[in-house]
């Protein structure tokens, strides 16, 4: 069976036979009946290449075999089948490795139906697995496939959504006689491999809220003097309905497990300090983990400074936290003497000890692997209140998925006051132009970043790289004082020029993408990304909400060589023509697929998928996730007899995982 569950990747219709003057295009396959009339060999050994005539009766057309061709045996005036791509060489086509069958020796696959292709590796190559020998084996199985194998769907569902079965769809997603055939049995098995990841997900949510959690019912004190007298704005109506959905699952008495979503800018550290205040007044801890010592230091710097005049004690906690410090704060934590507590990984050391953790925060979550975040869950006998946040808009498809058993907030409104930023795209000749904006910039009491992907020039690479910018932009702009930020920095170097361009003293920083999230200048209204061809469109999005913080008019302006694949000037209008985070999270899953986004192949998904894909199953998706939901409402536990069949998959499916986690 697992080999049958290899699925072709295309199908070649091999129903039609060809007349040569009949080929409609270049890189077509097509089939013709004819013979070979002539044949010459040029060279000898491995290197020799074979050029042959062939004819239908009316036209001619050449074969070639640039490789192998001592192994091709032509005979004259025997009828063959000719099958392969035909290309164009001299304005004239020919086919290059064709293949040849006597036609006496056609079997009936051969010309009826359409014909599958299959992944290979090089290695599968060499050992003789290319697409043709797996189809050999596939047409092999085929008889003791056809005598029947168990379902893996129930006849309800199956009957419900109209869906081939099992036998039917294996034989007909590797051999279809017609389209029609084979759009089905690709659906129904999308289906299912669709169908058992929301099974799982939802699954264990149902097991989640049977468990107990901490039950936060009181909005008391800290929460409303904070509310009253120190907010610094008022709050969107997308922030007051999340905090509202927030405060439910906190009371319920069931744990929470809510993802946050909002752009970047929707204010999201603000909601979640309130939650934390929720916390607080309810008799429990609370902590935020990050993935930067940037971003925790400054989520540290906003939290004590809107909190600054109340009683809420916050610390804290990063790599760079010394010895000394520690020694007070572990203390502090153990006794509940610290309310809320920021921090990295740090926060993961056994040596952090909480006195009653009740709401656990991680922000840019994508960024922590599954067991470091349980780690985190497990600091308190009973787990805490989850909640994960991120500035990446994630498309509909992956919050099902990937996020598929967290309840979902969306902050959709930027707060009041923020202007869209403007971006641009400019080719890299027009640097000049560039420069004097950044000059009309900074003349207007404004700061300007400037970002690279790479910190030193490389040969392999025709890339601007960030020593030399930096080198460029210190001889254009002289009189302007300039920073420099990028990985490989000591921290308290790179915190130290980021805190000067923070603090007004630098115009212009020059940074890699380690300013990709958490920093927050409201000063700074440009961002300039060098060879913005090189990045993708959820990084440009997230590079560009460094700015667009402030009253004033922001700009990003996109800089590229001139020579553009299609999909990289797609990317170029794309953010062109939108701020919107959410279409161009979609627009990014189109172009890239779900692997290339979650930056590893299919992360977080609990089964592989095979067949189906995130970025064009949407709709399937839906539909597979309200059949797995109507069968664990009838059943959470998938206790009765007819459900045993998706009990025992889900356990075959678990057993093929490697090193699949729980959230926790």
């Amino acid at each position: 069976m697992d080999m049958l569950r290899q699925y072709p990747y295309k199908y070649i219709d091999r129903s039609r036979i060809y007349k040569i003057d009949e080929i409609p295009d270049e890189d077509t396959y097509v089939q013709i009946i004819g013979q070979v009339v002539e044949w010459h060999t040029v060279g000898v050994g491995k290197s020799a290449r074979l050029s042959a005539t062939f004819t239908d009766g009316q036209h001619n057309i050449e074969l070639v075999w640039f490789r192998g061709g001592q192994y091709v045996k032509l005979q004259a005036n025997v009828p063959y089948l000719l099958f392969g791509k035909a290309g164009r060489f001299n304005h004239l086509y020919n086919f290059v490795h064709p293949e040849l069958t006597p036609l006496s020796k056609v079997r009936p696959e051969q010309t009826q139906g359409l014909e599958p292709h299959y992944n290979t590796t090089e290695v599968m190559k060499r050992m003789g697995l290319n697409s043709k020998a797996i189809r050999t084996i596939m047409s092999g199985l085929l008889p003791e496939l056809q005598q029947g194998v168990p379902d893996t769907l129930g006849m309800d569902v199956l009957q419900q959504y109209k869906l081939m079965g099992l036998t039917e769809a294996l034989v007909n997603v590797h051999f279809p006689k017609d389209n029609r055939l084979m759009q089905r049995a690709r659906e129904r098995l999308k289906f299912e491999e669709l169908f058992y990841i929301q099974l799982q997900i939802l699954r264990q949510m149902k097991r989640r809220e049977q468990g107990a959690g901490f039950v936060m019912p009181i909005v008391g004190r800290r929460f409303n003097t904070f509310y009253r007298e120190h907010l610094p704005f008022e709050l969107t109506g997308a922030q007051k309905r999340v905090i509202r959905e927030i405060q439910a699952d906190m009371k319920s008495g069931r744990q929470m497990n809510r993802l946050l979503q909002g752009d970047v800018g929707s204010g999201k550290t603000l909601v979640a300090l309130l939650c934390m205040l929720l916390a607080a007044d309810n008799g429990y801890q609370a902590c935020i983990m990050a993935p930067t010592e940037i971003l925790a230091n400054q989520h540290y710097e906003t939290v004590s400074h809107l909190l600054a005049g109340t009683d809420v004690r916050v610390a804290l906690l990063t790599g760079s936290t010394t010895r000394k410090q520690r020694e007070i704060l572990h203390p502090l934590l153990r006794n509940g003497q610290i309310d809320i507590l920021i921090g990295t990984h740090a926060l993961l050391e056994d040596e952090v000890q909480f006195s009653n953790l009740g709401l656990v925060i991680v922000d840019e979550q994508h960024r922590f692997g599954v067991a470091q975040r349980a780690r985190l869950w497990a600091k308190n006998v009973r787990p805490p209140h989850v909640l994960v946040m991120t500035a990446t808009p994630i498309p509909r498809t992956l919050a099902m998925t990937v996020y598929g058993d967290l309840q979902v907030s969306i902050i959709d409104e930027l707060p009041p006051g923020r202007k869209p930023v403007v971006t641009l795209h400019y080719m890299q000749t027009r640097r000049a132009a560039v420069n004097q904006f950044i000059s009309k910039q900074i003349e207007q009491g404004r700061q300007v970043y400037v970002v690279y992907p790479l910190i030193k020039e490389n040969e392999k690479l025709d890339l601007k790289d960030l020593q030399n910018g930096y080198n460029e932009l210190v001889d254009t702009f002289p009189h302007y004082r300039i920073s420099m930020v990028h990985g490989q920095m000591r921290a308290q170097d790179k915190d130290e020029q980021m805190r000067r361009f923070a603090s007004g003293e630098t115009q212009i920083l020059v940074a890699t993408t380690v300013i990709e999230v958490g920093v927050n200048v409201p000063n700074a209204s440009v961002m300039i990304i060098e060879n913005a061809e090189r990045f993708g469109l959820s990084q440009l999005h997230q590079l560009r909400g460094r700015v667009g913080r402030g009253a004033d008019q922001s700009y990003c302006l996109l800089l590229t060589r001139m020579e553009l694949t299609q999909d990289t000037r797609k990317r170029m209008d794309i953010m062109v023509a939108t701020n919107d985070g959410f279409r161009i999270a979609e627009a990014d899953l189109q172009l890239r697929g779900p692997g290339d986004l979650e930056g590893t192949q299919q992360s977080g998904l609990p089964f592989e998928l095979k067949i189906a894909s995130l970025s064009t199953d949407g709709l399937l998706l839906e539909t597979a996730r309200r059949a797995a939901k109507d069968i664990l409402d009838r059943d959470p536990l998938l206790e009765d007899r007819t459900n045993r069949i998706y009990v025992d998959r889900l356990s075959t499916l678990k057993q093929r995982v490697v090193n699949w986690g729980e959230i926790s």
